[in-house]
């Protein structure tokens, strides 16, 4: 009997412990259902206001408060912003901006590339435009009308500009027999060299490489025609360009003004009066650039035609033409013209009077690199050699020679513009304070706040 009833009294002490577990998970889940707890116990969901409950209400939730971390209990997840680091956060802000940034920029090459001409030409007449228009300005000043002083530097400009084409063109017809001829002479002069260099060079070998240049005209006629009517497409192309060129150097010259005031008023009020001061500035570096690379040109095509004609090479006045003219392109321009000039001594006087050309087209580059151009130019035009010649190489695969003068000229204007910029930027935020910031910052600016009026710019 004491065994049966010590057996009881177990069984009851198990019935009565699960009763209090039953009793526990019942008021959990009414806990969860209308969140009642210990208000302001550490851990525990709070509970709505309201009366208190009594002991005998509460029942086993008074003495059993339910832990927050239950995974019975909700916990609301946090704001995925919040939990994304800060770093990544910037990184993906900067990310997308220069995507968009570079999207609209592939779109605006692709539209360039499309109307490649008329870009090309209105860059040539603002070239040309910032060579002629101090000459306007001094014949105003002279007393001349605007639009006669305008006629007579354009009219002499482009007079000048073809008679330098025509000369050019009239001393290699002049000279093209004579040429062919030394070319005869130098080639034979350069195969006996050959012969009796240290290289082994055979005869054979030579008359050999002969044939295959001779078959690879022949098999390729198809080809070198197709080139010469893209050539003939090519002219048609260059003579639409000058003209639009010409066009444009013309009505730039006479209405520049207006045509800048016409710019501003594109531009919107906030960043009109940062503009119209750019503006300046931006014309001044052009035109600095422009004059102190045509002094530059006209000095390394004088020299060096001068040591290629008292040297006796043919062809010394087109040579010297064509180094003028390559002496645009920074750099590149240069090397090729020197390059050009090598070649033509070699073939018609001989390996010394190559040596000789490429020891004066040398000298007269280091001397243009290390005294005209710094002194010429100045500071406010010079550009890094590796920006020249990441532009040069851009702008030619973009628009080929054009591309490739232009896009010096260009660097430096956007340089002079982005320095400004920075120092107009923080001027002003210096006269007015920090302004808001973010993508829905609205900015008010005065009404009067717009860079003046188109009068007071000059092109």
């Amino acid at each position: 009997m004491a065994k049966r009833a010590g057996w009881l009294g177990r069984l009851g002490n198990k019935l009565n412990r699960m009763e209090e577990r039953l009793n526990e998970r019942r008021a959990e889940v009414e806990a969860e259902a209308n969140g009642v707890s210990e208000p302001g116990a550490p851990g525990v969901a709070p509970v709505p206001p309201g009366p208190a409950p009594s002991d005998a209400a509460a029942g086993p939730v008074a003495a059993h408060p339910v832990p927050a971390h239950h995974p019975a209990v909700f916990q609301p997840r946090p704001d995925p912003a919040s939990v994304v680091p800060w770093g990544v956060r910037v990184a993906a802000e900067v990310s997308w901006r220069l995507l968009l940034m570079a999207g609209m920029l592939w779109v605006l090459m692709k539209v360039i590339s499309e109307v490649r001409l008329v870009v090309l030409a209105f860059a040539a007449a603002l070239l040309v435009t910032a060579l002629l228009q101090p000459f306007v300005v001094r014949l105003r000043r002279a007393g001349l009308p605007r639009g006669l002083a305008t006629a007579v530097t354009a009219v002499l400009g482009f007079v000048v500009i073809g008679l330098v084409g025509w000369f050019v063109v009239w001393q290699v017809m002049e000279n093209l027999d004579d040429l062919s001829d030394r070319v005869r002479d130098g080639i034979n002069e350069l195969k006996a060299w050959a012969l009796d260099s240290p290289f082994h060079v055979t005869e054979k070998q030579i008359n050999d490489i002969a044939d295959n240049l001779t078959d690879t005209i022949g098999t390729n006629t198809e080809e070198i025609t197709s080139a010469g009517l893209q050539g003939v497409t090519v002219m048609v192309e260059v003579l639409t360009g000058i003209l639009l060129a010409m066009f444009s150097t013309l009505f730039l010259l006479y209405d520049g003004k207006r045509i800048w005031g016409w710019v501003l008023g594109l531009v919107p009020a906030v960043a009109r009066q940062g503009v119209a001061g750019a503006g300046p500035r931006a014309w001044r570096t052009l035109t600095a650039y422009v004059r102190g690379t045509v002094i530059v040109a006209l000095i390394d095509a004088v020299f060096i035609g001068l040591g290629i004609w008292i040297l006796d090479v043919p062809l010394a006045v087109p040579l010297a033409v064509f180094i003028f003219l390559f002496a645009f392109i920074p750099l590149v321009g240069a090397v090729v013209s020197g390059a050009l000039a090598v070649v033509v001594a070699l073939v018609t006087e001989g390996v010394f009077a190559a040596l000789m050309v490429l020891l004066v087209v040398l000298a007269v580059q280091q001397i243009e690199g290390h005294v005209l151009q710094p002194f010429i130019l100045g500071r406010a035009v010079r550009v890094h050699p590796l920006a020249v010649v990441l532009s040069v190489a851009a702008g030619g695969m973009v628009a080929g020679i054009g591309g490739a003068v232009v896009a010096v000229p260009l660097v430096a204007v956007t340089n002079t513009v982005v320095g400004y910029l920075r120092v107009y930027s923080g001027e002003r935020a210096a006269r007015t304070g920090p302004g808001p910031h973010g993508a829905t910052a609205l900015i008010s600016a005065p009404a009067d706040q717009g860079g003046g009026t188109a009068g007071d710019q000059r092109t």
